[in-house]
């Protein structure tokens, strides 16, 4: 599929218009339809866009999780602009660096009023390579290195994870990793495109296996994404055996160990595990693999490349390795950022 000129708000638009009373998103005992989100998103694009905003453009968004993180996020997109998270927790200094490396035309803490504005959504078109989101990463030296990222490659990778697990309007997705964390991306962004709904975990939340295990039952989640460490604490607690409305569970960001496939086939046998791996400049997630049952096996693999991306394992003169030769992992394909 050619995804060319695609905007990741497509999908968004489409559900918004054909079943406006879905609930898109869910936070703490209130909901927004998909006709709300809407048009809430298209007035504060609208406002963005009298004050600068636009294609080849930043704007940093620093706010807590929330409902409006939601719609900021999809106003900044609508107004054609990218936009950069920065967690409202960080030292001065370094949002300082952030807002003065990423150079935004405006900074959103708090959603302004935008009832004067239009609700129909503001005529853009998206060209080929087009900004979606900067996400700043620790970069090899530790100074922070912003990541551009593409609509193109991000529908990209929301494609190849329909495909993968068939999202349907009635699933729940959990959207508990902080926003400055690429796997924010596909949690908000995913469900939006196909009619589920966003279920918003509160500040602090991910941290709380407890809580996590609480809002699962709660909100029915049927997909929930863990860093491995945090799904072995989520995994031992009592109430994660409660959570039977899961059907998918996505592993990332560290190296899930076999024995935590071995619990997570215990305590939730009625869903399946995947483990994902990919790096921010990467557009997430670049190979993925799906536990067996049955799994026995002292390491985890990564898995295989997903939908137009590649990998290789080369050596020193960038050739490629024997099986079972040590080498440098390489990727190629639509979601890389910009300048690799």
């Amino acid at each position: 599929m050619d995804f060319s000129g695609v905007s990741v708000l497509s999908g968004v638009v489409g559900r918004a218009a054909a079943e406006p009373d879905a609930v898109a998103v869910v936070f703490e005992g209130c909901s927004v339809s998909y006709g709300e989100l809407d048009r809430w998103s298209n007035r504060l694009a609208h406002f963005l866009i009298g004050r600068g905003a636009g294609p080849g453009r930043v704007v940093a968004v620093r706010m807590e999780r929330s409902v409006e993180l939601v719609v900021a996020l999809l106003g900044v997109l609508k107004s054609g602009a990218a936009y950069v998270p920065v967690d409202p927790g960080y030292p001065s200094g370094r949002v300082e660096y952030l807002l003065g490396d990423a150079a935004p035309v405006l900074v959103v803490d708090e959603l302004p009023e935008v009832a004067e504005f239009s609700g129909e959504a503001p005529d853009m078109e998206y060209a080929p390579g087009s900004a979606a989101y900067v996400i700043y990463t620790s970069g090899s030296t530790g100074v922070p290195k912003g990541a551009v990222l593409t609509h193109e490659g991000l529908a990209n990778r929301l494609a190849w994870m329909q495909a993968r697990f068939g999202l349907r309007p009635g699933d729940r997705v959990v959207q508990k990793t902080p926003f400055v964390f690429d796997v924010s991306v596909w949690e908000f962004f995913w469900p939006l495109s196909v009619g589920a709904t966003v279920v918003v975990a509160a500040p602090g939340a991910h941290r709380d296996p407890v809580a996590m295990a609480e809002l699962i039952v709660r909100e029915q989640v049927s997909v929930a994404h863990f860093v491995p460490t945090m799904l072995a604490a989520f995994l031992a607690e009592p109430g994660a055996g409660d959570c039977v409305s899961l059907r998918h569970v996505v592993a990332s960001g560290e190296a899930l160990p076999a024995e935590t496939v071995r619990r997570f086939g215990e305590v939730l046998p009625g869903a399946g595990l995947h483990n994902l791996y990919g790096p921010t400049e990467a557009t997430v997630d670049v190979t993925a693999w799906t536990a067996p049952a049955d799994f026995q096996g002292s390491v985890v693999p990564i898995g295989a490349p997903i939908a137009n991306t590649r990998t290789y394992v080369l050596d020193e003169f960038l050739q490629p390795v024997p099986p079972g030769v040590v080498g440098d992992l390489y990727l190629a394909g639509i979601q890389l950022a910009r300048g690799y």
